[in-house]
């Protein structure tokens, strides 16, 4: 079944939504929604789940065939983001987990940790400051409960 969605502020008023699964031929597979380009050609849009050949898996919301709204990235690492994309990349707020289980809450723009957040090391100590790219200048570790 056919899904619409009304954009305001769109000069097109209606987006046609299909369900897909599509193989690429690289091996990749995509299970979701699509619609047509303003070309013609037909693009990943609304929501789907995306599995690459080398284990990268991203479920989430759809535009202009890239990664946009929020969603769940894994990678084979075991590392994952969840949280806000913007044309494929991490941008908004959301949250990294890195492959020992330390992880960063907070800000991106662009891939990159941006803004206010809290780094939580595997040790579970909780630094949280102004983050900068791989820059973290003035970083305090949180109020905790020594034993």
């Amino acid at each position: 079944p056919a899904t619409y969605v009304v954009l305001i502020g769109q000069k097109t008023p209606k987006i046609k939504y299909v369900t897909i699964s599509y193989i690429f031929p690289n091996a990749d597979k995509y299970e979701g929604q699509c619609c047509k380009s303003t070309s013609g050609a037909l693009v990943r849009g609304g929501t789907g789940k995306h599995t690459s050949a080398s284990g990268v898996i991203y479920s989430g919301e759809w535009y202009d065939d890239k990664m946009n709204g929020t969603g769940t990235l894994q990678l084979p690492s075991g590392a994952h983001y969840e949280g806000d994309f913007k044309d494929g990349m991490f941008h908004g707020t959301g949250k990294y987990t890195f492959p020992n289980g330390s992880f960063y809450t907070g800000h991106f723009n662009q891939n990159r940790l941006e803004g206010q957040g809290s780094f939580t090391d595997s040790s579970g100590l909780v630094w949280i400051g102004e983050f900068h790219g791989k820059a973290a200048l003035g970083l305090r570790l949180k109020n905790t409960d020594w034993v």
